[in-house]
């Protein structure tokens, strides 16, 4: 989970294939009105989100023995909505300064989602509560520290917390 431009397609691709697991990236999942709307330049709303978050929960639910999807989940209520399927959902919070993600967007052309409307997704993450099963990553260092510090706590299986 993660800010646009957070390396959650980058990470989660690298991380299944660590895991020898499938791997969905989020985006796929919008409907053409949320990806026309985001193209320009128009912030999605809860009832946008509402279908796409079914879609991912779906998603997680059929595959229950292992996988990792990327997508924002950028508030609470997301979170909740992909864990009443999937109940054992570990969340890997890339987080990190909004300068690096910035200029990790503007190396991204064509994507779908402009680097304007970055501040409203900052301004409408929630982290991760205390009772949410889950880490923070920094993504200011590289990929491959990324995905073996995640692979490393979830093959743990310890309580995953703040790292």
């Amino acid at each position: 989970m993660g800010i646009s431009g957070s390396g959650k397609s980058t990470v989660g691709a690298a991380l299944a294939q660590r895991l020898g697991v499938p791997f969905a990236d989020g985006d796929d999942f919008h409907p053409p009105a949320n990806i026309a709307k985001m193209s320009a330049g128009q912030a999605l709303d809860d009832d946008d989100r509402a279908p796409w978050l079914d879609a991912l929960a779906s998603w997680l639910a059929e595959h229950g023995q292992g996988c990792v999807l990327s997508c924002s989940a950028l508030k609470r209520v997301y979170r909740d909505r992909l864990r009443a399927d999937a109940p054992d959902l570990a969340l890997l919070h890339l987080d990190g300064p909004v300068e690096v993600i910035r200029e990790r967007q503007a190396t991204r052309p064509g994507h779908f989602m402009p680097a304007t409307l970055l501040a409203s997704q900052v301004a409408t993450l929630e982290p991760l509560a205390a009772d949410e099963r889950g880490i923070v990553l920094d993504v200011s260092t590289d990929v491959d520290t990324i995905v073996a510090r995640a692979a490393a706590a979830l093959v743990d299986q310890a309580p995953l917390e703040s790292r």
